[in-house]
């Protein structure tokens, strides 16, 4: 446990060091995957989940599709720049789809 928790202390320090740009937080849970853009504030900027998404597909291509999903809101809110925000989670297999389709929708980060 005490690696994740470092882990996740390393990756907010070097978010805190980048303090102008929003927050592209990602929840991972074993069944679905959710993302949010927080801003400076603290307030919701822009959110996608793969609860809405009924397609049969695997869930790294349901990841994908919620990184194309949170880039459109985002970019209606007019935020382009992002600092990632993975909360600790390897970047590997759903994290890393999810950051592939934020790009791939337009996100920076």
């Amino acid at each position: 446990m005490k690696k994740v928790y470092s882990r996740k202390n390393s990756i907010r320090n070097k978010i805190k060091a980048k303090s102008t740009l929003p927050r592209f937080c990602v929840f991972r849970s074993n069944s679905e995957i959710s993302a949010q853009v927080i801003g400076q504030d603290g307030k919701i900027l822009a959110s996608a989940s793969s609860l809405k998404i009924k397609d049969k597909k695997s869930k790294v291509e349901i990841a994908e599709v919620v990184g194309k999903n949170i880039a459109i809101a985002a970019i209606k809110n007019k935020t382009q720049s992002v600092v990632f925000d993975r909360s600790g989670y390897k970047y590997h297999g759903r994290v890393a789809a999810l950051a592939k389709g934020a790009r791939s929708g337009g996100l920076k980060f």
